[in-house]
């Protein structure tokens, strides 16, 4: 008996390890991540208003995506070794209560600041319950940080809504774009 509750110890103390091993407080502070989210925020969400996507990194605009920060979240951050940042966030849908979208990001930051560089947004789940993002987007961060991307799960459109056959993402405007009407 005392054997089993040894071996159940240390399986409980391993699993919660490795649940914690992706997270952003691994390599920032509270208030850094607040300042990073907000910036990949300018990224993944819609310009603010009066804004366009050549304008929206403009600092008059900062603080429209500073007061969508309580509905975004980090929900898992890696930082590889050749200088890539991978995130999985979790971001609101439209006005919905209910239904969540996760986005799969890649970047390397400006020296010396929390400022994304080489931003792309690898992928984006359909909207779902937050539970079910986090469950599937949580494996296709896993396999994102394993083998640099996501290709062979593309064909998964429960997990996957984008990037597919008409919409891609534009890296020089940070946006999808329609490459084949639907």
């Amino acid at each position: 008996m005392k054997n089993i509750l040894i071996i159940l110890s240390a399986f409980v103390l391993l699993t919660s390890c490795s649940s914690k091993k992706n997270q952003a407080s691994n390599y920032f502070s509270t208030q850094e991540q607040d300042t990073l989210l907000t910036n990949i925020i300018t990224y993944i969400y819609s310009p603010a208003p009066g804004a366009n996507n050549n304008t929206k990194f403009e600092t008059k605009y900062r603080s429209f995506y500073q007061k969508a920060l309580p509905f975004f979240k980090i929900q898992e951050y890696y930082q590889a070794e050749d200088g890539w940042n991978y995130v999985f966030i979790i971001r609101p849908v439209s006005s919905s209560p209910i239904f969540r979208r996760g986005v799969l990001a890649k970047f390397k930051l400006k020296e010396g600041s929390l400022k994304p560089e080489s931003f792309e947004e690898v992928i984006n789940t359909p909207h779902l319950r937050e539970e079910i993002v986090v469950e599937r987007g949580g494996f296709l961060f896993k396999e994102l940080i394993k083998k640099g991307n996501v290709d062979e799960y593309l064909s998964m459109k429960q997990y996957i809504e984008w990037p597919d056959d008409h919409l891609k993402y534009n890296k020089a405007t940070h946006e999808w774009v329609t490459v084949k009407p639907y």
